[in-house]
């Protein structure tokens, strides 16, 4: 499937069922088609073409989706850009992507070196259906840019290729047909939001239902009145509608499942989510550089809690040592990845491509384990490994533990350099709406269940642990916040 013509086709099939609808608008895949129609014509117009760059500063909304199938119609390439980033952070994407417009909401700030297009002036009525849709499967249609969590944003370059292997994977993982409606509640500028929640469910027949900024007071008052059958989220959703009060019992009837990535989930809370809200949370792992998703639990069929489940069809997963030899079952070491979503490269950076594209496997940088039925389980990050006195100690380990403690919301866990052992546990906590946390209660369950060189030298609680773009916990900032206290204290 080309996602150049997927409009063409649903139009074809069901000119009236429903596209794609957020809070202001909806679009049968009739609409849908005309508008894509309409802003291909006008992306030509402004002199965009085939492998020309187009950058999306927009919030979660319809247009979004029609500018990307219109970009990839005339074969272009879509760079998502978090509107949260600073001027200088937009520029430096701009720059590096070589963005030939960008599309902004209405009143936004301009740019300075890159022709820009308010969303209200995007075009509505088609006056041409031009040239026939892109057809290249190797024509990039996705820049992503990563966090930034290891050093400065590199371009993941993601083709048409990529998409179309990794959408007909997720299809088949999650069972999807064109009865299911996904809930939008993840961000567009990243992959998952794109992928998961958007491409796949458009793939396969079924409609796209785009949510406003994720709330969790207002999110299942959503959920009852536009009946999604499934959505995805990180860890940090699942957390704040786990500690809603006890008296908000939603509908949930016609959801069949909930996907949870991004970041690996305290078994605890999807045990505890699914009793509660009576769906399950179907845990899974992948990366921007391997277009999304690698592993997921089944959704019909077992799912163990505390691993990211088996490959998705027709990708590999092996665990290797620091040579890049495969480890033995059940022995722990670096988790890399094999198949036809493994991404092209970084833009503009061949010697960092080389270092995580080896003889066609992408190494994840993320420490795992594979059980004897080839379950995932993510152990940390190699750069976050915590090496004290000569101990390899995983903060995924620590953190499950202070977090199934019923007053901790979330919990981060950091290395910090130390003169006698190398390095030393800290950890961060963020309590429930409602409670307050004990930290010599969390002390004494870290004695019972941790050994003595994992025990957190010291345990902060913060009103709100601070989160990257994607809503992933930044620990860069609670890192750079516990050596400033560490030196405040020695000062």
């Amino acid at each position: 499937m080309q996602f150049s013509t997927l409009a063409d086709l649903r139009a074809a099939r069901d000119p009236d069922g429903l596209a794609v609808a957020d809070s202001d608008q909806l679009l049968t895949n009739a609409a849908m088609l005309s508008r894509v129609q309409a802003a291909a014509g006008q992306l030509r117009t402004l002199g965009i073409g085939r492998n020309d760059v187009v950058a999306l500063k927009l919030s979660n909304r319809v247009e979004f989706v029609v500018l990307l199938l219109a970009a990839w119609r005339i074969g272009a390439t879509v760079t998502p850009v978090n509107p949260a980033l600073t001027a200088a952070e937009v520029a430096r994407q701009l720059t590096d992507s070589k963005t030939r417009l960008l599309v902004v909401e209405d009143d936004a700030a301009q740019s300075d070196t890159v022709t820009t297009l308010e969303i209200g002036d995007l075009a509505r009525e088609v006056h041409d259906a031009g040239e026939a849709p892109h057809s290249d499967t190797s024509t990039i249609a996705l820049l992503i840019y990563t966090s930034g969590t290891t050093g400065v944003p590199k371009g993941v370059m993601l083709d048409h290729a990529n998409l179309d292997a990794m959408t007909a994977m997720g299809a088949a993982a999650l069972e999807l047909d064109a009865t299911d409606r996904s809930l939008l509640i993840l961000p567009l500028f990243h992959v998952n939001g794109i992928v998961v929640s958007v491409l796949t469910p458009l793939l396969v027949g079924a409609s796209v239902v785009v949510a406003d900024r994720f709330n969790p007071r207002t999110f299942f008052d959503i959920v009852e009145a536009k009946k999604p059958t499934f959505f995805s989220g990180v860890p940090t959703i699942y957390s704040m509608l786990a500690a809603l009060p006890a008296e908000v019992r939603p509908d949930t009837s016609s959801i069949r499942f909930a996907v949870c990535g991004a970041a690996p989930a305290p078994a605890d809370l999807l045990t505890r989510f699914e009793d509660r809200f009576g769906f399950p949370l179907v845990e899974a792992y992948g990366l921007s550089e391997g277009t999304c998703g690698s592993t997921i639990n089944p959704v019909s069929g077992v799912r163990k809690p505390g691993t990211v489940g088996c490959p998705l069809p027709g990708q590999e997963i092996r665990i290797v040592d620091s040579k890049g030899n495969a480890v033995p079952q059940g022995e722990t070491g670096e988790v890399v990845v094999r198949g036809p979503n493994v991404m092209r490269g970084y833009l503009g950076r061949p010697d960092d491509t080389a270092a995580v594209l080896v003889d066609g496997w992408l190494h994840t940088g993320d420490v795992g384990q594979l059980d004897s039925d080839g379950y995932l389980r993510i152990v940390g990050r190699c750069k976050e490994m915590i090496i004290r006195g000569g101990e390899n100690i995983y903060p995924k380990e620590i953190e499950d533990v202070i977090a199934s403690d019923t007053a901790v919301l979330e919990a981060a866990v950091i290395g910090i350099p130390d003169e006698r052992w190398g390095e030393v546990v800290i950890a961060f906590v963020q309590p429930r709406p409602g409670s307050s946390i004990d930290s010599e209660q969390l002390r004494e369950r870290c004695t019972v269940e941790l050994s003595r060189y994992k025990r957190p030298r010291s345990i902060h609680v913060l009103a709100a642990l601070p989160k990257n773009a994607v809503g992933k916990i930044d620990k860069n900032a609670l890192r750079a916040r516990a050596l400033l206290q560490g030196r405040e204290v020695r000062e």
